[in-house]
């Protein structure tokens, strides 16, 4: 069975959770300090899909887009063809 992560991606990871351990690992906009586990671990995933590294692509209801047919396109809220006087 193929990997599901290449080898520089784990690499990547690795180094990310070290620096949040140090305590000198940094978000991207704000430049907070990063706590979380979770969030060293997807910015090590990151730096490794922009380095060009076998990652899959992300997952979870956040990057999918939800299709517009579920969303309901009416828009009566607005009041049509009605005129204001």
């Amino acid at each position: 069975m193929a990997r599901k992560y290449g080898k520089k991606a784990s690499e990547k990871v690795e180094r990310a959770m070290h620096e949040r351990k140090h305590g000198s690992l940094k978000s991207g906009r704000s430049g907070k300090k990063v706590k979380s586990r979770k969030q060293a671990i997807a910015i090590g995933l990151s730096e490794a899909r922009r380095s060009g590294a076998k990652v899959p692509r992300k997952g979870g209801s956040s990057s999918r887009s939800s299709s517009r047919s579920s969303r309901g396109g009416s828009r009566s809220h607005r009041g049509g063809s009605r005129k204001r006087k």
